[in-house]
């Protein structure tokens, strides 16, 4: 399949940086915006995004981040830690010449984005983040935390405790697990119980809620993850701990402007704190569901776009 002709992204290009080799999509001219998809998501989650911050002046830079698209897929479950993928955009910022960028992030690029201020503050110049808001690093590595207070079917728990059971799952039949998915209802339902839920809804499938793309688009990110299989993306999770570990004696203060935007329907709640950690950061919720800027993508690049002309003009 390709990308550019079926789902209208700018022609991919593979970027070397450092060991990684990432598959990337760049277009326009002027200050750079580096655009991170989350999970189970690709490049192509930004496809609503690039034209118009193009046509705005500024030079939009969307990766497929290790484990997706054609991107790097290492075997090692280590290779997918917070250094490698903070460490993968600093690379990209080296491979095209400057020293920062605005980074904007959705879901598990959210929190890519946020450790990005964490570890490499001088290579971000602001930070745009949906749906996930900053994750302060506990007295509890996040995982056992997450096991004592939502038990071990809790599905980050499961896909750490039992490696290679959701990925089976989730490879076997990647269509029903991307259409289960992206709707627009909160996900997962709550009549699917507190764990497991993404593994139910791919084998027993699940229609709440519209789906938030149309099938042709749908078909782009089955293609992407029959090519590349989910491993990759679920090592991310396998890294919580081990990131905790790495966050050690690091200062969880992000002091560079900031634009949280919130899905009122989205499963993941919302920071009551965040100005604690984020104290130069705005935040704005719209109607939408967790696939914030795919399922609302004008009411996105407002907010965006509005964001931008006052804290990074082009």
């Amino acid at each position: 399949m390709s990308y550019a002709a079926i789902a209208g992204m700018p022609p991919a290009e593979m970027i070397q940086v450092g060991e990684a080799t990432l598959e990337v999509f760049a277009a326009g001219s002027g200050k750079p915006l580096v655009l991170c998809h989350g999970w189970p998501e690709h490049a192509y989650s930004w496809r609503h995004q690039i034209d118009p911050l193009v046509e705005a002046g500024y030079h939009v830079i969307v990766p497929n981040q290790r484990g997706y698209g054609r991107s790097h897929r290492p075997d090692a479950v280590e290779d997918y830690d917070i250094t490698a993928l903070t460490g993968d955009l600093a690379g990209l910022l080296d491979h095209f010449g400057y020293d920062d960028a605005v980074f904007i992030g959705h879901d598990w690029g959210a929190i890519v984005v946020w450790n990005m201020g964490l570890l490499h503050p001088g290579r971000v110049a602001g930070i745009i983040n949906l749906s996930v808001p900053f994750m302060e690093r506990g007295p509890v590595p996040w995982v056992d935390f997450w096991e004592k207070m939502l038990g071990p079917d809790f599905y980050i728990v499961h896909f750490n405790r039992q490696p290679g059971v959701a990925d089976a799952v989730f490879d076997a039949n990647p269509r029903a697990m991307l259409s289960a998915m992206y709707r627009s209802a909160r996900t997962p339902g709550p009549d699917l119980g507190p764990g497991m839920a993404m593994i139910n809804m791919t084998e027993q499938g699940y229609d709440h809620g519209d789906l938030v793309m149309s099938e042709a688009e749908l078909d782009v990110f089955v293609e992407s993850f029959k090519h590349s299989g989910f491993t990759g993306g679920l090592n991310w999770y396998r890294n919580f701990n081990r990131n905790w570990e790495t966050l050690e004696g690091v200062e969880q203060k992000i002091t560079q402007p900031a634009l949280m935007i919130y899905g009122a329907r989205d499963m993941v709640p919302q920071s009551p704190d965040l100005a604690d950690f984020v104290p130069n950061v705005e935040t704005q919720t719209i109607d939408a569901s967790h696939w914030i800027q795919q399922e609302c993508p004008r009411e996105t690049n407002a907010l965006i776009l509005h964001w931008l002309a006052r804290h990074y003009p082009a």
